[in-house]
């Protein structure tokens, strides 16, 4: 089933990115207002220095012209000057007008002397203006001012430049959003068909990987693990079931076609009872079958770690290797044990471990080399400390061994090779052994013995 569409305002690439473009716009504000003030102040400082420098050269002319000389340098000053570029006014003390661009005394400006910021009237036109007001010897009055709108173009200027930056901002944050929104889509697309596929049976199918290491790639290549994972575990299901029935039949059948003998034949009470026991026979073979995959399914849950106490793994393998001892000699083969039996519980050979499992474990590689060592070999159960602080158990022998392309599957449930299929079993006993291997928190290493096979189990 195709995946629905994903509409553009709702895609979370675009949402993320025009969350960021709304971050950006926030910081470009808050990064604009503080600066803006700043330049405001600046501007209006330096404004007002300007006029009170002014102020004091007018002061100084006042000093050494008197009343008549001021007059006459700013009306001189004026004449040079662009029209409305600066507001220059000189009264005598009752505010008559004795020279400058203004027709009349400010009525808002105040009688005491200082910087201010007040409406005048020039020209017929009201205007905000920034002024200095200094009383001069003998109580005449100057004014010195500037029309505050000077310096107007370049604040919008800047502000329409700050409107400029955050529109292409945000022209640029959907721009990017929307090949975000391409870039991550045709991922989710990758990983849609790739899911629709393996739902639709087809469990080979990997999500596509780059070299890069972005977010993406690390996602696919986790998912692709996963999905190996998955199909191993789905093949794995597959082949023990066939496996089981393929198991089963066997004994099954010898059991019907006994059973179905002696209803035909009615042998006598002797060949009946032989019957019945080989009946049992198989029986037995069927429940060893289901036994087998029940401890299986107890050590890959972990519930029998919860029985775990010390085990010297020595004592337990010298035990396997005197219960297999009648076997070997039965069939001309040296079996011997070699290790530290002296090291007591607190020995290098003490783990935490279950001892049933473990001995059932040892048995199995014992039964095995058995099965395959002619007569006249020799097989050898060790036990020893590695050097990373582990336990190891080994069990060596010189038959034929197992060839390398078979290694990596013989402990697969069921997995029976070239070699086994005349002898008896059901492809269980190296599962097992690895199993307990990993219960205990180790790996089953198989390698060549030259000749034969050398079966190691490295033990936490």
């Amino acid at each position: 089933m195709a995946p629905a569409p994903v509409l553009p305002l709702r895609s979370s690439a675009f949402t993320l990115a025009l969350s960021y473009v709304l971050l950006g716009l926030v910081t470009l504000v808050l990064f604009a207002a503080p600066l803006g003030y700043a330049w405001r102040v600046t501007i209006d400082d330096g404004r007002t220095e300007i006029l009170q420098e002014d102020a004091q050269r007018f002061a100084e002319v006042f000093r050494q012209r008197g009343p008549d000389g001021l007059a006459a340098f700013l009306n001189e000053r004026m004449s040079m000057q662009i029209a409305a570029e600066r507001i220059l006014l000189l009264t005598d003390p009752a505010h008559a007008v004795l020279a400058g661009n203004l027709p009349a005394w400010p009525a808002d400006v105040p009688e005491r002397p200082g910087a201010y910021t007040a409406p005048i009237t020039l020209n017929g036109k009201t205007i905000q203006a920034r002024l200095v007001h200094m009383v001069l010897p003998g109580g005449y009055h100057l004014l010195v001012a500037r029309d505050m709108a000077h310096f107007r173009p370049l604040e919008q200027r800047f502000w329409y430049s700050l409107l400029a930056a955050m529109g292409v901002l945000l022209l640029l944050g959907m721009l990017g959003g929307f090949l975000i929104r391409r870039a991550v889509l045709r991922r989710i697309d990758d990983l849609s068909r790739t899911v629709t596929g393996i739902v639709q049976g087809d469990l080979s199918r990997r999500l596509p990987t780059a070299r890069g290491q972005d977010e993406f790639n690390t996602l696919s290549r986790t998912i692709n693990g996963m999905l190996d994972q998955i199909e191993h575990l789905v093949h794995g299901v597959r082949n023990v079931s066939n496996a089981i029935a393929h198991d089963l039949r066997t004994p099954l059948a010898e059991l019907r076609s006994r059973l179905e003998e002696v209803s035909v034949t009615r042998p006598s009470v002797t060949e009946t009872y032989a019957e019945v026991d080989g009946a049992v026979a198989d029986v037995d073979r069927v429940i060893g079958i289901f036994n087998a995959l029940l401890r299986l399914a107890e050590i890959d849950t972990g519930a029998r770690r919860s029985g775990f106490a010390e085990v010297n793994v020595a004592e337990v393998a010298a035990g396997a290797v005197e219960f297999y001892l009648p076997a070997a000699e039965l069939k001309g083969v040296s079996l011997a044990f070699q290790g530290d039996l002296g090291q007591g519980d607190t020995g290098m050979a003490t783990i935490p471990g279950d001892p049933v499992l473990l001995a059932q474990a040892v048995g199995n590689l014992i039964d095995n080399a058995l099965k395959f060592t002619p007569e006249g070999g020799a097989i050898v159960v060790q036990v020893a400390s590695g050097a990373d602080g582990k336990v190891e158990m080994s069990v060596s022998d010189n038959g034929p061994g197992i060839p390398d392309e078979e290694k990596p599957r013989v402990t697969e449930r069921f997995y029976r090779g070239d070699a086994g299929r005349g002898t008896p079993g059901v492809g269980l006993g190296l599962s097992l052994v690895s199993a307990v291997a990993k219960l205990h928190g180790g790996a089953l290493d198989l390698t060549d013995n030259r000749p034969g096979l050398t079966a190691r189990m490295r033990l936490a």
